[in-house]
């Protein structure tokens, strides 16, 4: 009688059973990635007008709002000027012809409020394009009277040069209805501040404003 000897081929691995598992797990990946990219496919096909409206609409619509940016800068040129009285400085600067400007005079003192369209009533809350103030007060006095802002966070101060006049910069939150930019010259005996309420008009308070402001110092 012969007896097998059945110990080895009890530990081997049948070659057989890993190819049918590896084969297996192969089908399940590629049905699912077909299953996929046939969905993929059917949403395409059957939403393709959609996507491509919405896409030529989104293009549309960025290319309008790039239009008006440019119209509303176009419109602005060419540049009006600002002249201030001769005894008060001759304070003079250019600024878009779309504002319109609004003069307040007292003895000694120059006030001026320039905004878009029609200047809108003066008030504290009113947010203007641009304001003037020639003051009948010391220059060092009026840069003081911000002291407490500076100390508190809500302003920072820097020198500031523009056309050779040197004075000081305060950008921040001035009030709950004002943040922007205030700028201090000193003027014989008075002081010049201009002063921008909003960042709505900050690259023209900068690169119109302050970049073409002149004044007998």
């Amino acid at each position: 009688m012969m007896l097998m000897n059945t110990s080895r081929e009890a530990g081997e691995v049948n070659p057989l059973l890993i190819s049918n598992i590896v084969t297996g797990f192969v089908v399940v990946v590629l049905t699912g990635l077909s299953i996929w990219l046939f969905s993929q496919y059917t949403d395409y096909k059957n939403n393709s007008d959609t996507k491509v409206s919405q896409a030529v609409d989104a293009a549309k619509s960025a290319q309008q709002k790039t239009d008006e940016a440019a119209f509303i800068e176009r419109e602005k040129t060419p540049y009006r000027t600002y002249a201030g009285p001769t005894d008060l400085g001759s304070v003079t600067f250019e600024y878009p012809k779309t504002w319109s400007a609004y003069n307040l005079r007292s003895t000694g003192e120059l006030e001026a409020y320039l905004y878009p369209d029609i200047v809108p009533p003066v008030s504290t809350a009113q947010q203007f394009a641009v304001r003037i103030d020639v003051m009948d007060k010391a220059y060092d006095v009026v840069i003081k009277s911000y002291d407490a802002l500076v100390k508190k966070g809500s302003l920072r101060s820097n020198p500031y040069t523009t056309n050779g006049f040197t004075g000081i910069r305060l950008d921040g939150t001035f009030s709950k209805d004002r943040e922007g930019s205030v700028v201090i010259f000193k003027v014989r005996d008075k002081t010049l501040v201009l002063s921008s309420d909003s960042s709505t008009f900050k690259n023209d308070f900068n690169d119109i404003v302050l970049k073409n402001l002149k004044f007998n110092p």
